[in-house]
């Protein structure tokens, strides 16, 4: 009887275990785009998908589709603390956001001991390009875009000198970013970023895939098969180094 009844309580036990795994991988898949948690990826690469609009210190509209900085940096510091993940792999398809929140995250990854690479599919606007070029080596789909422009502020600003100063330095941060991780030239960024005669009504320049690996900011095309290819082969030449 006892032995009943203590096979029982160990089919309930199991039986809300794979409860609430399940539960715990439907939240992971609906709030971080990945099957599972960090600690319990068998794999030895991670995939960080980067999309919609890059939320911050503020919340989006409640219809905009969102990827949220305080969701990706605890994994960006859990890839670097797990010796079972070797390698990151990032997919943006991303139309920017919140510039402080874009490149913490990208600071996180650029600053990563261990191999990264990143793949721009749909778009890698805006604050996406330092998203993208903060991986050590990056790719491109042939049918993507990105798009280079100054910083823009919604709602209420004090129309005053300081104010724009603000905006000038918060834009060399975003270049100097750029330009310390990719191959781009400054004064030729500088030129995007302002051109007036690219954009239909706005001030910037739209990068084509071609022309985002032309001025430098991504190494290559490619997809997903050029990316993973690229990626274990930076994870086992660092496995040869050591």
């Amino acid at each position: 009887m006892n032995n009943f009844m203590n096979k029982e309580e160990e089919i309930k036990e199991d039986t809300g275990k794979e409860e609430a795994d399940s539960g715990e991988t439907k939240e992971n898949i609906k709030e971080l785009g990945i099957t599972n948690t960090v600690d319990d990826f068998k794999s030895d690469i991670l995939c960080l998908p980067i999309i919609g609009s890059i939320e911050g210190h503020t919340f989006a509209a409640p219809i905009d589709k969102t990827t949220k900085y305080e969701h990706i940096i605890p994994q960006l510091t859990a890839v670097e603390q797990n010796h079972n993940i070797k390698g990151l792999l990032t997919i943006l398809n991303t139309v920017g956001g919140d510039v402080e929140a874009g490149l913490a995250i990208s600071e996180l990854i650029a600053t990563l001991s261990k191999p990264t690479v990143s793949l721009v599919l749909g778009g890698g606007h805006s604050i996406g390009i330092p998203l993208a070029t903060a991986a050590d080596y990056s790719f491109i789909a042939e049918s993507a875009t990105m798009t280079l422009h100054p910083i823009r502020m919604s709602g209420m600003i004090i129309g005053a000198e300081p104010t724009y100063e603000y905006f000038r330095k918060m834009q060399d941060r975003i270049i100097d970013f750029i330009i310390r991780t990719s191959n781009a030239d400054r004064n030729h960024i500088v030129e995007l970023m302002n051109c007036t005669d690219n954009m239909s009504n706005d001030v910037g320049t739209v990068l084509f895939s071609h022309d985002a690996v032309k001025v430098g900011l991504i190494h290559e095309i490619g997809g997903l098969d050029k990316a993973l290819a690229k990626l274990h082969e930076l994870i086992k030449e660092k496995e040869n180094n050591k």
